[in-house]
């Protein structure tokens, strides 16, 4: 029986509790169901739309799997309630957040699930960590690479590197990694 890896990004965001180990807690998550990838820097960033509550620290990161969309996203959902997401409260803070951004170059509008994520090109705190792993990434509905998304794209003066996350990969994701 084969299987198909597919390279999917996905955006980590946390502002509530101890952001930085929140992020490091989800990466550690999904490194048990899929293969973790290049990992962006951090970013502490304003709050969008609802801006009456704490600031974010923000990555994004490469995943291979072999998950369909629609499980990652339930993979996604499981993660942020684990790590303590309240459910149905869209805006809210948070101690996690995990958005798919692209999986693979596929183009899927369905009531659930929308990718590439449709808020993706207005958002500095997206733009900003993709295109540090990946500036060549061609967007599938517009043709543009990330690096020419981020230089279209304001309010990237509230978005401010903040190192690196604190996840170590486990011995089988290091090996996992080598290809």
């Amino acid at each position: 029986m084969s299987f198909e890896l597919v390279t999917a990004y996905l955006s980590l965001g946390s502002n509530l509790g101890n952001r930085q180990d929140n992020l490091d807690k989800a990466l550690d998550l999904l490194s048990q169901r899929l293969r973790v990838g290049m990992i962006s820097s951090l970013y502490d960033t304003e709050p969008v739309g609802n801006i009456n509550q704490p600031r974010f620290l923000n990555l994004v990161c490469q995943v291979h799997t072999s998950l369909g969309p629609e499980k990652l996203l339930a993979l996604a959902k499981e993660i942020e309630l684990k790590l303590g997401r309240a459910s149905g409260k869209s805006g809210a803070p948070r101690p996690i957040d995990i958005d798919i951004l692209f999986y693979g170059s596929r183009v899927i509008e369905t009531p659930e699930l929308v990718i590439p994520h449709p808020r993706l090109t207005e958002r500095a705190f997206v733009l900003i960590p993709l295109a540090e792993i990946a500036p060549d990434l061609v967007h599938p509905i517009s043709g543009k690479t990330i690096r020419e998304l981020l230089q279209r794209v304001a309010g990237t003066s509230g978005v401010l590197k903040q190192g690196t996350p604190g996840w170590k990969r486990n011995e089988k994701e290091r090996e996992c990694i080598r290809y």
